[in-house]
């Protein structure tokens, strides 16, 4: 799944904005669904940021894409969570419009 969310700041603020706030996403996703949940993050570069997400025993690998008008979110969800799809992206559309604004 493909989520795009549009900006205007520009990539080192994005960037910026993001850094301060990547240790809180599993703590903000666990409210969010009600459910224990682990998020690690790497910076593949300054660009490209990995997140390995598990919640409720399943692994949703997740990248994420600063380009200059938009981030992109490439989620990898498992054919069990197909139900949840929606809310997945309505979550991360929501927390990513917040984390912009």
């Amino acid at each position: 799944m493909r989520i795009a969310i549009p900006h205007t700041l520009g990539k080192d603020e994005v960037r910026r904005r993001i850094e301060t706030k990547v240790g809180r996403v599993g703590e903000k996703a666990s409210e969010t669904l009600g459910a224990m949940v682990t998020v690690e993050t790497s910076w593949v570069d300054a660009d490209h940021l990995q997140m390995d997400v598990s919640a409720m025993g399943f692994e949703v690998p997740t990248a994420l894409a600063i380009e200059d008008s938009q981030i992109v979110f490439d989620v990898e969800v498992p054919a069990m969570l197909g139900f949840a799809r929606k809310m997945i992206e309505q979550a991360i559309t929501e927390k990513g419009t917040k984390l912009l604004a």
